[in-house]
């Protein structure tokens, strides 16, 4: 049902001009000739003329139904299909390629409104059906101009737009601080982690002093110190972290839960809280994590090494120091075969650490993890964002949920 003053149209019939593809031969990349936006463009942050392919300007020319303009959008036809961008003023005078469509909404629809709602689940899923339900297939450009929009009057179109990019805005602005705090947390672990910052001793109000001892892994923590054995029950259950469970410093939520007898093989590393997971499969991925309460209970795979730290050892600090430079490195120039990269328990017994004393392991585990928590919110904080944005087009995109114009509500 349309909402009370809203309307239904076709994509063509809100469009000022007929809506094509572009160049189908772009020819040789002209170093100083015309930019090409091409599908893979569109899926970057940033559209740069300077990273584009260049086209001749006859080519260009020839070509001129598709010539952007300020105020048009670009929709990729074919990939990922559906996905759409608006024109930006350095792209103004450029051209599309043939696996894009140029739409150039008339003056009663606002470009940015409608840039949102063909963003939304309910166009997006139709798109969808109508390639066949892959993203690796194509739209045909009859099938985009018949699909059909809701468009409320212009002033209601505005505010529409004009709140999904506040909220778009404000994604943004959260996802750099994010960057941020990462680059800035590990500046912090390239300082701390090697000594050569150190931070103020809480008992003396002086920096910690003395030199740093070279220590093998082994010689910090316990390897592999419990494992299922044969004689377990068949009916014992648990909860099993697989590979696929553990990304850089955090373990899945959502665990499968098994019973021994029908449990993977590879469910046998007993753990406890304290314990730290330490990918050996494809550690470049840096699967790495530390087993809170939540988790002490579970049975991981021995794709893991897990180390359980020694007294006078810091969990903390050998969970930050396995993500430093000096322990990827050394993991780097270990790990064998390209296909199935991985190194074995007695690599990671090998990996050299450099420690100072208990108490300053301590001091420097806590500035890291205080930089992770921050990071931790900070992420919270964009999921959110991101939750209600998605709820919002679906209410207002839809006219579930109306918006006031002028203080009067559109309704």
């Amino acid at each position: 049902m349309v909402p009370n003053g809203w309307e239904e149209k076709s994509l063509k019939d809100i469009c000022k001009k007929t809506i094509s593809y572009g160049i189908v031969q772009t020819g040789e990349n002209i170093e100083n000739g015309v930019p090409c936006v091409r599908v893979v463009d569109l899926s970057k942050n940033t559209l740069n003329p300077v990273e584009m392919i260049k086209t001749s300007d006859k080519i260009h020319q020839s070509y001129k139904k598709t010539i952007l303009c300020e105020g048009e959008l670009m929709m990729a036809l074919r990939g990922e299909i559906g996905l759409v961008k608006k024109v930006t003023p350095e792209l103004v005078g450029a051209n599309i390629t043939r696996g894009l469509a140029r739409l150039s909404p008339i003056k009663s629809v606002d470009s940015d409104y409608l840039l949102w709602t063909l963003r939304s689940n309910k166009i997006k899923n139709e798109l969808s059906r109508k390639s066949g339900g892959s993203a690796l297939q194509e739209i045909a450009l009859g099938s985009l101009r018949k699909v059909v929009l809701p468009i409320p009057p212009l002033p209601e179109q505005r505010k529409i737009a004009q709140i999904l990019s506040t909220w778009d805005r404000g994604i943004a602005t959260t996802e750099k601080l994010i960057e941020t705090s990462k680059q800035q947390k590990k500046a912090l672990m390239q300082q701390l982690l090697t000594g050569k910052k150190r931070l103020v001793n809480p008992e003396t109000g002086k920096a910690f002093e003395g030199e740093w001892e070279r220590h093998s892994m082994s010689d910090l923590v316990f390897i592999d110190r419990k494992s299922l054995g044969k004689k377990t029950p068949d009916d014992f259950e648990f909860q099993y972290i697989s590979l696929s469970d553990v990304a850089v410093g955090s373990i899945s939520k959502e665990l499968e839960v098994h019973k021994f007898a029908s449990a993977p093989s590879r469910a046998r590393r007993v753990i406890q809280e304290g314990d730290i997971l330490l990918s050996t499969v494809r550690p470049n991925l840096k699967g790495f994590a530390k087993v809170s309460e939540k988790h002490a209970d579970c049975i991981a795979s021995t794709g893991f090494s897990v180390l359980t730290p020694k007294k006078r050892v810091s969990g903390d600090y050998i969970h930050q120091y396995i993500f430093s430079s000096h322990v990827t490195g050394q993991i780097d120039s270990l790990v064998v075969g390209s296909n199935y990269p991985a190194i074995n328990s007695s690599d990671v017994a090998g990996l050299k650490v450099y420690c100072p004393t208990y108490e300053e392991q301590q001091k420097i585990a806590s500035v890291l993890t205080a930089a992770d928590k921050e990071i931790e919110v900070l992420e919270a904080k964009l999921a959110h964002f991101k939750q209600e944005k998605k709820a919002l087009m679906q209410q207002l995109l839809t006219g579930n949920r109306r918006v006031k114009v002028d203080e009067e509500v559109a309704a």
